[in-house]
C-alpha cells in the first residue's frame, strides 16, 4: 500500500489568505509556508504557472520546510500552451516591438527562446531537488487543448522536456476521455512515464506513473462552501483504493475552504484505513 499525502493546491493564494486559516501574526510569505508545512507535507506550487521563480525563491521554499516535505510544481504556463502576460517574461527574452499589455503564445517566440525558458524553469527547480523537496512537475494543459495527433505530440514533447524529473499531465478537454480514447490517453501517459492528474470526478482515478496525483475541487452543488463530511469521507475511501496501485498518492485540495477541507480529509484518511498496512500521512 502506498503513502497518501494530503495538501492544498497553493498555500497562500488570495482566496486562502482571505479564509482566515492563517493566524494574524503570520504575515510573511516564509512564515505562512512554515505554518503550512507544520500541518501538511505536500503542496502544489502554482505561482510558477504565471512566472518562472528565481532559484533564490525556491531555495527559500526549501529552507522554510522540514525534511520530508514535497512540492509539486506547476510548469510555466507558456510552456504548456497558456497565453502569458509579457510582464511575466524575463526582460532579455521579450520580443521587440511588442506592447507591454500583450499576452504571448508559444508561436510568438523562436524555439531558442522556448529552450531558454525551459532551461530557466529547470534552474528554478534545482534547489528543491537538491533539498529533496521536489515531487512532480505538473503540466497543466489549457482546457481548450482537444485530442488529436498534434495535441498528442504536444503533450509527449512537453513531458520529454521535463528530462529526468517526474512529470504529471493535467488534461481537461473531454475529448481525451471519450469512449476508447480514455484508455488510449492513459496508455500514452504510462508509456511516457508521466502521471495522470485526476481532476475530481471528471475522468476517474488512474495510476499511470509515480506519484499518483489527484486534484479535489468544489462540487457544482455547493458553491461557496467547503467540502461536506460525506464527500470527504468518500474521497478518503477512493484515495485508499488508489494507494493500492501506487507507492505514493498526492491529494491536492483546491476548494473554497482548501486548508480546512484538507485537514479534515487528512484526518479521515489517517483514522480510517480500509486495509491493513496502509500508511497515511
Amino acid at each position: 500500500m502506498g503513502v497518501i499525502r494530503v495538501g492544498t493546491a497553493s498555500w497562500a493564494n488570495r482566496r486562502q489568505l482571505a479564509s482566515g486559516w492563517y493566524p494574524r501574526p503570520v504575515r510573511t510569505a516564509a512564515g505562512r509556508l512554515a505554518h503550512y508545512a507544520a500541518r501538511f507535507d505536500v503542496v502544489e506550487a502554482d505561482t510558477s504557472l504565471y512566472a518562472i521563480p528565481a532559484p533564490e525563491m525556491t531555495e527559500a521554499w526549501a529552507a522554510a520546510t522540514p525534511a520530508g516535505f514535497t512540492f509539486d510544481v506547476k510548469a510555466f504556463g507558456l510552456l504548456t500552451g497558456h497565453p502569458t502576460a509579457l510582464a511575466a517574461f524575463p526582460a532579455d527574452l521579450r520580443p521587440d516591438g511588442v506592447d507591454v499589455t500583450t499576452r504571448l503564445r508559444r508561436g510568438d517566440l523562436p524555439i531558442e527562446a522556448i529552450d531558454e525558458l525551459w532551461h530557466r524553469f529547470h534552474q528554478a527547480l534545482d534547489p528543491l531537488e537538491e533539498a529533496d523537496r521536489l515531487g512532480a512537475v505538473v503540466l497543466d494543459f489549457p482546457g481548450w487543448l482537444a485530442y488529436g495527433p498534434g495535441a498528442r505530440r504536444r503533450v509527449l514533447d512537453t513531458v520529454e522536456r521535463c528530462a529526468h524529473r517526474r512529470a504529471a499531465v493535467e488534461l481537461r478537454h473531454p475529448s481525451w476521455f471519450e469512449g476508447t480514447r480514455a484508455a488510449e490517453t492513459l496508455l500514452m501517459l504510462h508509456e511516457a512515464g508521466a502521471s495522470f492528474v485526476c481532476v475530481s470526478d471528471l475522468h476517474g482515478l488512474s495510476v499511470t506513473a509515480e506519484p499518483a496525483l489527484v486534484r479535489i475541487e468544489d462540487g457544482p452543488g455547493s458553491p461557496g462552501e467547503g467540502e461536506d463530511e460525506r464527500r470527504l469521507a468518500d474521497w478518503a475511501d477512493r484515495l485508499r483504493h488508489l494507494a493500492a496501485d501506487a507507492d505514493e498518492v498526492h491529494a491536492l485540495v483546491d476548494t473554497r475552504e482548501a486548508h480546512r477541507d484538507a485537514e479534515r480529509l487528512a484526518d479521515l484518511v489517517a483514522r480510517r484505513p480500509s486495509r491493513p498496512g496502509l500508511r497515511a500521512v
